[in-house]
């Protein structure tokens, strides 16, 4: 997804501390963003379909309940298009929360102290729209073979099944759009380029049945 015209990138702000949550999103509204800003997990999920952000900016610990990597994986898993930005004061997601492996791989990680600038949240949240995630590129081990999440292991079943991208979107319980873009990007982590001539699902298929897919 590529945004270019001025105001039109909307943002989702989840952040718990109001003073920090008002700060970043007046910084955004200035340069031209529109933001919706909310405090918890709960009410993101309240208005994210209405909304429809272009990208989730996230603090990691927002209090008793739900975390932002609880929500960043729920979009993830159902807003694949959408771009990710993890917002906490440590410097690393395990200093963050236990089991910092909840964050996806997708999300662009940004710590409160870098900030300062405006200019650096900005190419944050337009890096994460532009590139949504290293999950899109394609990647091999030592033996030459395509590691791909288990997300996309489960997606290559289904399609291995035989199952269309409306019967994914069910057994997932996502939406079609959400689906469809689940699969593309499934694709590109196997290198299967968007060729008219070839058939993708057979092309992917054909590479596990080949054992030259590994899911981590």
């Amino acid at each position: 997804m590529t945004v270019d015209a001025k105001g039109s990138i909307k943002v989702l702000l989840v952040e718990d501390e109001e003073f920090t949550r008002t700060l970043i999103r007046d910084s955004l509204t200035k340069i031209g963003m529109t933001v919706v800003d909310v405090g918890s997990v709960h009410e993101a999920l309240e208005v994210i379909e209405d909304f429809d952000p272009h990208v989730v900016v996230s603090d990691l610990d927002l209090g008793p309940g739900p975390d932002g990597a609880d929500l960043l994986y729920k979009v993830e898993q159902t807003r694949p298009w959408t771009g990710m930005v993890v917002l906490t004061a440590h410097s690393s997601p395990e200093l963050a929360l236990h089991g910092a492996t909840r964050i996806p791989e997708s999300a662009t990680y940004l710590v409160k102290s870098q900030i300062s600038s405006t200019d650096y949240l900005r190419t944050a949240i337009e890096e994460s729209i532009v590139h949504p995630g290293s999950l899109n590129l394609s990647s091999k081990n030592s033996e030459d073979q395509f590691v791909i999440s288990a997300s996309q292991g489960e997606i290559l079943r289904m399609i291995a099944d035989g199952l269309s991208n409306a019967a994914i979107a069910r057994e997932r319980d996502v939406t079609l759009r959400a689906a469809e873009a689940l699969i593309q990007r499934t694709f590109a982590a196997l290198g299967v380029k968007g060729d008219p001539d070839v058939n993708s699902r057979v092309v992917a298929v054909r590479l596990w049945q080949q054992g030259k897919v590994v899911v981590k």
